[in-house]
C-alpha cells in the first residue's frame, strides 16, 4: 500500500467505525452523511482487500484484518494529532471537558476528594463522571471512548491498552467497638473462629484475603458478601462480623482498626488507558493528576492510622 495513493481521512473513519460499530453513529460523530461514511468504508475495503467491518447482531463487527491493524492506526492518528496540535490544544484552565473515569468505590474514595480540590484550583470547568463498569466491559468501553481512564487491579492485559502501576494498599482488620476482640490481643485462631463480611463485585470466587488463607491451609467463615465498602462498614459497625479490607476503605466512625494476625499482600491498583489516547494532552494531564491524588490519598490514610 502506497500512502501517496491513500486518503488519510479514511483512517479517521476506520477508527470511528471501530469505536462506534455503527455507520449512523460514525456519521453523527464526524459530521458526515451516511452515504459518505459508506463510501469511505468501501474505499477502505478496496485499500485493504478485506471487508474490514461486517454486520452482526451487535453492529458492525471488525474482521481479523481490522483487529490486526487497529492498534497501529489508532497510534498513528494519536501521533498525528499530537504533531498538529501539540500540547497547546489543551489548557486545563479553559477546558470544559467531562472525564469518564472507571473506578470502584475504593478507588473513588481514595482519589476523588483530592481530585475535586485540585480541579477547583487548576481547572474549574472540568467535571468528572466516575463509575465502575465491571472488568468484563472495561476494555470495550476504553476502546469505544466511553471511558477515558480506568483504575483497577492488574488483571487486564489487552494489547490495545497502556498501563502503569499506581501502588499498593495494605490490608487491615476492622470491627465494631463493641466486638469482643476489640478489647483484647487476638491471634489467627481468634480471627478464624469469628464470622466475617467480605466485599466483592463478583457473585462468587475467592478474594485476596481468602487466597492468602487458602495458601496457608486455612479458611475463614464469610457470613455476608456485599458489593460496596460503605455497606460493609455499616454492617461491621452494628454487628459482630469482622471486616478485612484495604486500609483506605476503613476510615469510618465506629470502626476499631488493627493489624492482621497473618500476612496478606497489598492490593495493587493500575492505571489503564487506550493506546490511542497515549499522547492525548488532555488524557496525559488527567492521568498525572490521578497519580498525584492516589499518592496523596495513601499518605492521608497512613497518617490517619486506618
Amino acid at each position: 500500500m502506497r500512502l501517496d495513493k491513500v486518503d488519510l481521512n479514511l483512517f479517521v473513519v476506520f477508527d470511528a467505525l471501530y469505536r462506534e460499530r455503527s455507520v449512523t453513529r460514525v456519521a453523527q460523530r464526524l459530521h458526515l452523511t451516511q452515504p459518505a461514511v459508506s463510501n469511505a468504508l468501501n474505499r477502505l475495503r478496496q485499500t485493504f482487500g478485506d471487508p474490514l467491518f461486517v454486520r452482526g447482531t451487535r453492529g458492525m463487527q471488525p474482521t481479523p484484518v481490522a483487529e490486526a491493524v487497529t492498534a497501529d492506526v489508532q497510534r498513528a492518528l494519536g501521533l498525528l494529532q499530537k504533531s498538529v496540535g501539540g500540547h497547546h490544544n489543551f489548557d486545563p484552565g479553559d477546558s470544559g471537558r467531562v472525564y469518564r473515569l472507571g473506578m470502584n468505590d475504593l478507588a473513588q474514595g481514595l482519589v476523588l476528594t483530592g481530585l475535586h480540590q485540585a480541579l477547583a484550583g487548576a481547572a474549574p470547568g472540568v467535571s468528572v463522571q466516575a463509575y465502575y463498569p465491571g472488568r468484563e466491559s472495561s476494555v470495550e468501553q476504553l476502546k469505544a471512548g466511553d471511558l477515558d481512564i480506568l483504575v483497577d487491579v492488574p488483571q487486564l492485559n489487552a494489547r490495545e491498552l497502556e498501563q502503569v502501576q499506581l501502588g499498593g494498599i495494605p490490608y487491615r482488620l476492622a470491627m465494631s467497638a463493641n466486638h469482643p476482640l476489640a478489647a483484647k490481643t487476638f491471634d489467627i485462631s481468634d480471627y478464624l473462629a469469628a464470622q466475617h463480611v467480605h466485599v466483592s463485585s463478583r457473585a462468587r470466587g475467592r478474594g485476596q484475603v481468602d487466597l492468602a488463607l487458602h495458601n496457608q491451609g486455612r479458611r475463614r467463615s464469610v457470613k455476608m458478601r456485599v458489593q460496596h465498602y460503605a455497606v460493609a462498614a455499616a454492617v461491621t459497625t452494628s454487628t459482630d462480623l469482622l471486616w478485612t479490607a484495604p486500609s483506605s476503605a476503613l476510615n469510618y466512625p465506629g470502626l476499631v482498626v488493627s493489624d492482621l494476625p497473618f500476612e496478606v499482600e497489598a492490593l495493587l491498583l493500575n492505571l489503564y488507558w487506550h493506546r490511542s489516547a497515549d499522547q492525548d494532552p488532555a488524557n496525559v494531564w488527567m492521568r498525572e493528576l490521578i497519580k498525584q491524588q492516589f499518592d496523596l490519598g495513601l499518605l492521608n490514610v497512613a497518617g490517619s492510622g486506618a
